[in-house]
């Protein structure tokens, strides 16, 4: 009778062990043939998990008996996640409950419009482009705007995260968080000492981006020249500018890369070749350097510049209009040869 005893004893440990190893194996093991990322979009299914997870996965059908014993059905959470090599089932089910997804890096760059950031923005996000315009044109008309173009100044050129599942409401306050923390009562001050307003500030800081590519250590002498010409009257006579006119004419379809006689006669409010004064607003999305150098602009007396063409991306500067003709006559040349149109 013990023996009977012992042996159903040692025969129910042994189903236990292996019932337990398929268990350690369906849950523990790892599962991940290869890494990458899946996107879960809202109110997604099961099966339209298993669709997103199962080019990842060595044994499909175990993860799908492991989502089901820990119910993961219904408790599914939208977003972007990072499926990584030596993951589990069970890793893997407790991750999409809990909506630990994995942030994305997006670029803004000086776009010409905020709704070019939106069409390159909505590609990293679940929300689409004319879900994040509404949003934008609701922000502003409480912002008293007219609509999403006029929230530009809101926005600073630079690379930040953000999850897949950003709402556009959410994504705009992080950069109203930002620009809220750049306007200091020192930066007020230095604002109101310009006596220029604040979109004026956005837009010359605009032309100052432009004209530098971004580079820093010129930005403050050139911020210098255009508040010079400001302060006398003259016009900017910026190409930045005039080529935004032009591509906003055309709906940012097509971009000109150089300026030629009849795009001065542009009429357009941003054409500073035809218009004394800044323009309305900022031609594009600027990035903190440019605000600063215009809140910072270097004291001069020089009202010209053009492109130096020994020092690409540099420029020559100078208050006397008969040296400023022969620096132009120079740059004409130079682009003539490298046949740039």
């Amino acid at each position: 009778m013990k023996k009977v005893v012992i042996i159903i004893v040692l025969a129910l440990l042994a189903v236990g062990g292996f019932l337990g190893w398929r268990l350690y194996k369906k849950s523990f093991e790892s599962n991940v043939q290869k890494e990458g990322y899946v996107l879960i979009p809202s109110h997604s299914n099961l099966a339209q998990v298993m669709d997103s997870l199962s080019p990842y996965l060595k044994n499909p059908e175990d993860f799908k008996k492991a989502a089901i014993a820990k119910g993961l059905e219904g408790k599914i959470k939208a977003g972007r996640y990072h499926i990584q090599m030596g993951a589990s089932n069970r890793t893997l089910v407790n991750k999409l409950k809990a909506g630990l997804q994995t942030e994305d890096t997006f670029r803004i760059k000086d776009f010409d419009d905020v709704y070019q950031m939106i069409g390159r923005v909505s590609k990293k996000t679940e929300a689409d482009s004319l879900e994040f315009v509404k949003a934008f044109n609701l922000i502003a008309r409480k912002k008293n705007l007219n609509n999403a173009e006029d929230l530009k100044p809101f926005f600073f050129a630079d690379t930040y995260n953000f999850y897949w599942t950003v709402s556009p409401e959410n994504f705009f306050e992080k950069f109203e968080k930002d620009y809220n923390q750049f306007w200091t009562h020192e930066n007020i001050t230095k604002e109101k000492k310009l006596g220029l307003s604040r979109v004026q500030v956005y837009a010359l800081a605009s032309i100052v981006q432009k004209e530098s590519g971004g580079k820093k250590d010129e930005q403050e002498r050139i911020a210098g020249l255009y508040l010079n010409r400001y302060k006398k009257g003259m016009k900017l006579q910026s190409d930045p500018t005039v080529i935004y006119a032009v591509n906003k004419e055309l709906n940012f379809t097509k971009t000109i890369n150089r300026v030629y006689f009849k795009d001065l006669q542009i009429d357009s409010p941003y054409n500073t070749y035809r218009n004394i004064g800044i323009p309305p607003g900022p031609i594009c999305i600027v990035n903190k350097t440019s605000v600063e150098s215009v809140l910072n602009a270097e004291k001069n007396d020089f009202i010209y510049m053009v492109a130096d063409t020994k020092r690409p991306g540099y420029h020559l500067f100078t208050s006397d209009a008969k040296e400023h003709m022969k620096n132009a006559e120079i740059y004409r040349d130079w682009l003539n040869k490298q046949q740039i149109k």
